[in-house]
């Protein structure tokens, strides 16, 4: 069996506020370990309307706070937004407050318009061109104290905290492979290299320090219901936020409709039906069949979700239906 996992975005929907949306977040986590799922993770986004978790690091401890066993981390931080030395101090400090429950997925996109990444960054030449040499820093920093270090975490030498390198392209794969890191693929809003990535990272991974083999996890959007009406229903949210997106429209995440026809076009629902191949939407037993033949062909050794719902009851049902899922799937 393999395990399943939550992405959480922290949605702020229409006519709800960031309190309502960080405490939605916290809400989810408690469902999330009652229900047996791995790990909950957050993503660090910035200047967008509709998501609450731009402080990453703070909205991971918010929800760890709310629990004691389910793992907290990020899905993930955009690390040329930031120093090392500073995320090294941050998640240092996460594995203080919550010791041995802590991941730090890393990401190299913005996470935001290029204008907001000019107004995060110092340097915008730096950032993705050092990359790899980032991370490398970054393990040092968590990693045991050397006797030549003269820079130094506190909190965060030797608390070892788990780095996953995330991605949506090729790239990512070489270096995860390089690195000897496990590689979390962005499938749920890129799924064209998905198969392409995940092959050239288990053929060219090197073992590392932390990891002697290939760990694979994939992602899916979901909207699980007790029927595929009422899933595709509450699904309409999410195509919607990709409409905007495509259209420069910034605004909070929507409600759901009764009929997406009036709000897109046919080119729109081309591109968003292809976006989002991958999604799994419907009944208990539709998402079975979707999942067990994306398990199949990917051979993943873990799920992570990501459950786009703008009601938040709606959304707790559908991480239960999926919990309910769990048992039935094994790694092929």
């Amino acid at each position: 069996m393999i395990p399943f996992s939550i992405l959480d975005l922290s949605p702020i929907g229409e006519g709800e506020t960031a309190s309502d949306a960080l405490r939605n977040s916290r809400h989810l986590a408690v469902k999330a370990e009652e229900l047996g799922y791995k790990r909950i993770w957050l993503a660090e986004h910035h200047g967008m309307p509709g998501i609450a978790s731009a402080a990453t690091s703070l909205v991971i401890s918010h929800v760890g706070a709310a629990t004691s066993r389910i793992r907290i981390g990020s899905g993930g931080i955009m690390l040329p937004n930031h120093s090392p030395l500073v995320i090294a101090e941050q998640f240092g400090t996460l594995a203080a407050l919550y010791p041995d429950r802590v991941d730090l997925g890393l990401g190299r996109a913005p996470g935001t318009d290029m204008r907001t990444a000019r107004a995060l960054r110092r340097n915008m030449d730096n950032g993705v061109d050092t990359f790899p040499h980032d991370i490398i820093e970054l393990q040092r920093y968590l990693g045991p104290e050397r006797e030549d270090q003269a820079i130094f975490s506190v909190p965060g030498t030797d608390t070892n905290v788990p780095i996953w390198l995330l991605g949506s392209s090729l790239y990512s794969a070489h270096l995860a492979a390089a690195l000897g890191l496990p590689y979390s693929f962005a499938s749920h809003f890129a799924p064209d290299m998905l198969m392409d990535a995940i092959a050239i990272y288990r053929e060219r991974f090197q073992p590392s320090a932390t990891l002697d083999k290939p760990y694979v996890m994939v992602g899916v959007m979901a909207s699980a219901a007790d029927t595929d009406e009422e899933a595709k229903y509450h699904f309409t949210s999410a195509q919607q936020q990709f409409i905007n997106l495509r259209r420069n429209v910034r605004k909070r995440f929507p409600r759901p409709v009764a009929d997406m026809d009036e709000l897109w076009n046919e080119m729109e629902r081309i591109n968003v039906d292809h976006t989002l191949q991958y999604a799994m939407v419907g009944s208990p037993q539709t998402v079975h069949r979707q999942l067990e033949e994306f398990l199949r062909v990917t051979a993943a050794d873990e799920l992570i979700i990501s459950t786009p719902i703008h009601d938040v009851d709606a959304r707790l049902r559908s991480i239960e239906v999926f919990a309910g899922l769990d048992g039935l799937f094994s790694k092929s």
